[in-house]
């Protein structure tokens, strides 16, 4: 997998700067920061739904598997 070093960013936040021009390129730093936080924290909450339901499936399966048990004896 290749890694990205620090000449690269340079080259990229060099063209941004050229191409979004200095003045909207800190609004627009802002914008991206904003998205990837969002994102973040939209997976974020996935995996703890996730990990809630794992939990909630083990506690309804403890009841059936005990009953189970008993349907034995």
């Amino acid at each position: 997998m290749p890694t990205i070093g620090w000449f690269e960013i340079l080259i990229v936040v060099a063209v941004a700067i050229i191409v979004i021009g200095p003045k909207d390129f800190p609004y627009m730093l802002k914008k991206v920061g904003s998205w990837i936080g969002t994102t973040k924290r939209y997976i974020s909450n996935i995996q703890n739904e996730v990990a809630d339901l794992d939990i909630n499936s083990n506690e309804i399966q403890k009841p059936i598997e005990e009953k189970k048990d008993n349907d034995k004896i």
